[in-house]
């Protein structure tokens, strides 16, 4: 991301400009490469399945969102990062922004994860590609970002995933097997997704229905959707499990 020194000056938002009041507006490249890529980083959600605000909890010196953060900003190609946090976090985000040195935009989400990407596209201003990340996944590395993005720019569409390895069945309300799926077809999905910026607004704007990732909503219009090979430490934080699973990969990385 490039230094301060080359950024507009950043207004507050107000009703009716991009977000909620107190809103800060985008930060943009006055022009370059940077300026063509932005980052969504989503970390609005409730946390219900860990019991508590799993990207708030302290990861190697850091709220684990942090180095979400910290990786999106460093990246050279990335010049508008856009952090979306529920309302009453919304001054821990600036706090958290200002510790950390990283001119980032903070705007509320909404009640379902597609709310709250939907208002961080609001924010990211005339970028031509755009990555949605989860903000419970700390791992994430510049080479899987940068590759994210490289094949967004040849498809239009691109997410990180990885081969599943166990056998999958559909298991009916009884827990009797229905079927084994096809284990080669399988892959689970990642974050980051990259898409063309007009691309997943528009799909976002058409959705009708609840989807669980950002490609779902561009499958929808019928648009192919290109997988680039993950990293299987680039994982997300749902459980208390997957959080001592973090401390000992964070501990190894120092």
């Amino acid at each position: 991301m490039a230094e301060k020194g080359k950024l507009h000056g950043e207004a507050v938002g107000r009703e009716g400009a991009g977000g909620p009041a107190g809103t800060p507006a985008p930060v943009l490249l006055q022009s370059g490469e940077a300026g063509r890529y932005a980052a969504v980083i989503v970390a609005a959600g409730s946390g219900s399945r860990m019991g508590q605000d799993k990207v708030w909890l302290p990861l190697a010196g850091l709220p684990v969102v942090g180095h979400s953060l910290r990786a999106y900003a460093a990246c050279p190609r990335v010049g508008t990062v856009v952090l979306v946090l529920a309302a009453h976090r919304l001054d821990d985000g600036r706090a958290l922004l200002e510790k950390m040195g990283i001119p980032a935009v903070v705007v509320a989400g909404g009640a379902l994860r597609q709310d709250s990407v939907m208002r961080g596209l609001e924010a990211v201003g005339e970028a031509d590609l755009v990555a949605i990340h989860d903000g419970a996944r700390p791992f994430v590395t510049q080479p899987l970002i940068l590759s994210c993005f490289e094949a967004a720019e040849r498809h239009g569409a691109a997410v990180a995933a990885v081969p599943v390895k166990d056998t999958v069945k559909r298991v009916d309300p009884d827990g009797w097997i229905l079927e084994t799926l096809p284990q080669p077809e399988l892959w689970a999905m990642q974050t980051p997704q990259v898409f063309r910026r007009r691309l997943i607004q528009e799909a976002y704007g058409r959705l009708d229905r609840e989807v669980t990732d950002d490609a779902a909503a561009v499958e929808l219009l019928g648009h192919r959707v290109h997988v680039v090979p993950g990293d299987s430490f680039n994982l997300k934080l749902t459980t208390r499990e997957d959080l001592m699973v973090a401390e000992v990969l964070a501990g190894i990385s120092r």
